[in-house]
């Protein structure tokens, strides 16, 4: 980061976190792209989980079983969503302490060999945003675009929902477990924005601004993503 500070024109702090995070995404762009697909097609494939679950809901084992084989059929990591997220919480936790600690004079003496010191860092984004505290207007930025995109990501529900409401039958205890993990997925849509919010308020707005900024990046990607799906199955369909 400091690198990017002393080499960009301006030397602005906040040029300089944009500069890092996109670095930091074009690393992580295969392991986002297989994130971002498996995450599509276990959207796609829910009407089948359901059918297995329903088919084997008193045999837990075999029922795993068949949902393995479902994913391997289907070639997707159920995990994989995890992945890009485990792997950034070092990247936070890093900028985090260079945030807290690396706006001090003093700290700058610890810098790699290669990179020079430039004696002292302002923290100003663009003149009148202090990255080294809080800022309200960059954690409403980054709790407003973890909602777009946790909502892109997660898609519409509402053709689903209706056709729970037509069926008037008794659910089974599987199928009232299944509306319930439904549930908890459909609140995330607004618990991750207020915990951004939330997190971006409690530290340094430099981090509100990797996040703001990371978190835009992962919205082109995935809009990109899903409109090349789109375009393949549109085709498949053709043929």
């Amino acid at each position: 980061m400091v690198f990017l500070y002393n080499v960009i024109p301006g030397q602005d702090i906040g040029v300089a976190i944009i500069g890092v995070t996109l670095v930091t995404r074009i690393i992580l762009y295969p392991i986002n792209t297989k994130a971002i697909k498996s995450q599509k097609q276990l959207q796609e494939i829910q009407p089948m989980m359901k059918e297995v679950q329903a088919k084997y809901k008193d045999n837990k084992e075999k029922q795993a079983k068949e949902l393995m084989a479902l994913y391997q059929k289907h070639k997707i990591n159920p995990m994989s969503g995890c992945f890009p997220i485990l792997i950034q919480f070092p990247i936070l936790i890093a900028l985090y302490q260079v945030f807290l600690n690396g706006f001090k004079d003093e700290s700058l003496a610890i810098l790699y060999p290669f990179v020079a010191n430039p004696g002292h860092i302002n923290p100003m984004f663009f003149g009148f945003i202090n990255l080294s505290e809080s800022n309200i207007i960059l954690a409403v930025i980054a709790g407003g675009l973890q909602y777009f995109q946790t909502k892109m990501l997660l898609g519409n529900k509402k053709e689903e929902e209706k056709k729970k409401e037509d069926d008037k039958k008794e659910k089974t205890a599987e199928e009232k477990t299944q509306d319930f993990a439904q549930s908890m997925t459909k609140q995330m849509i607004y618990l991750m924005p207020v915990m951004t919010f939330v997190f971006a308020m409690t530290f340094p707005s430099g981090l509100a601004l990797y996040w703001a900024t990371t978190t835009l990046f992962a919205i082109i990607q995935q809009f990109f993503i899903m409109k090349k799906q789109k375009k393949e199955e549109s085709l498949s369909i053709v043929e």
